[in-house]
């Protein structure tokens, strides 16, 4: 069955993680991507680490169930040919540096003539104006500035950066999702857009909630700041290390009887969640150092019976084998025509009547261009004309 986005077209110009990715989870629902790289390397992800046959791990699944083909953007025919694309496409989505897609002559404006119900999608680092503007943009300069190295600081103040690239990845969710908001108001009204997403506000967005308490009720910051050197939910049992996460009072009660202190469900610096959070380091020391004296086993089986959130911290190996990602069907092997025996997430959100999919494999460089500009009507004489000047490949 078609997924829910079957019918709709993307054309990708964007490069490395957040484009891509945000243009992977359209594939995935149903959208025929065509990614459109430069000559030589192509999207430089490609280049980066382990590559088999072309191909890096992270570009194999960042671009699956993407066509590609091979335009040299930077030659006036180059633009000729992208734009000889657009009448068919719906959504544009480009990560460029603010005013490259002007000076390529690929802007919104330039490309709603063409087709004037397109949604273009912008990403970029910091928006388009303002004094960071000028700045190349990668998810460590991200964590930097939104705070979010300052919230993971270690109990010395140190901050610390997170060690997978999260303003990329949220950056990529929320431009999937602003890019299918765009199409259902179009649905509506006929009307496309432009849509533009900073990295810096989808990462200062994503965080907020939780992370910025003391900065919400303005004039009442003091009353809320987490006292310095709280410490994270790692608990180290006699033969490894679990988490366990007590929020509510039920959860807290079922926690101070199973280690063997329930008189802590009365103690006035845990009775409520907010003295629970006020009092956060002699708490996690008293839970900590109980918890240290028997298995990661024992301690699972006890707070799962007691109702108390818990798991075991796993490896990124014990991961293949969890029963629950295997009860799931999380993880798919396959064979890549190219790169050989590989094993990826399937899509993760389940659509009962228009299934999410993994349909086609990662492109290698320029593998559709034939097949893409066949159906955009440039005849076989022309693109092998085009090849030959090195435009197309």
């Amino acid at each position: 069955m078609p997924g829910p986005l079957d019918g709709i077209r993307v054309i990708d110009l964007t490069q490395m993680i957040s484009g891509p990715m945000a243009t992977m989870i359209l594939a995935d629902q149903g959208a025929d991507v065509i990614k459109v790289e430069p000559p030589g390397i192509g999207d430089l992800v490609r280049a980066m680490g382990g590559r088999k046959s072309g191909m890096s791990p992270t570009f194999v699944v960042a671009n699956r169930n993407k066509r590609s083909i091979v335009i040299d953007l930077k030659q006036p025919r180059g633009l000729e040919v992208l734009k000889r694309l657009i009448p068919r496409a719906d959504v544009v989505v480009q990560n460029f540096r603010p005013g490259a897609a002007e000076r390529m002559g690929v802007s919104y404006d330039v490309l709603r003539e063409i087709k004037p119900d397109l949604i273009y999608a912008s990403i970029s680092g910091f928006g388009e104006t303002g004094p960071y503007v000028h700045k190349r943009t990668y998810d460590p300069v991200i964590q930097a500035l939104s705070g979010l190295m300052s919230i993971q600081a270690d109990e010395t103040g140190r901050p610390r950066m997170i060690r997978v690239i999260v303003p990329d990845k949220v950056t990529a969710l929320t431009a999937a999702q602003a890019i299918t908001a765009a199409i259902v108001a179009r649905l509506r009204t006929g009307q496309g857009q432009h849509v533009r997403l900073a990295m810096l506000d989808a990462v200062v967005a994503f965080i907020w909630p939780e992370s910025m308490p003391a900065y919400t009720f303005i004039g009442h910051e003091p009353a809320s700041i987490r006292p310095p050197g709280t410490r994270d939910l790692v608990f180290q049992t006699s033969d490894g290390y679990i988490t366990v996460a007590a929020n509510s009072d039920s959860e807290w009660a079922g926690l101070a009887r199973t280690i063997g202190h329930p008189e802590w469900i009365d103690d006035p610096r845990f009775k409520h969640p907010a003295d629970r959070i006020r009092n956060a380091d002699v708490r996690l020391d008293l839970t900590a150092a109980i918890i240290h004296t028997r298995t990661s086993a024992e301690w699972l089986t006890a707070f799962d019976a007691a109702e108390v959130p818990c798991a075991p911290i796993q490896t990124r190996a014990d991961l293949l084998t969890d029963p629950q990602v295997a009860a799931n069907g999380l993880i798919v092997e396959s064979e890549h025509p190219h790169a050989g025996p590989m094993r990826q997430p399937r899509p993760a959100a389940r659509f009962a009547a228009t299934p999410a999919s993994l349909r086609r494999f990662a492109p290698m460089l320029g593998e559709h261009t034939d097949a893409i500009l066949d159906e955009a009507g440039v005849a076989a004489a022309d693109r092998s004309a085009l090849r030959q000047s090195g435009v197309i490949s």
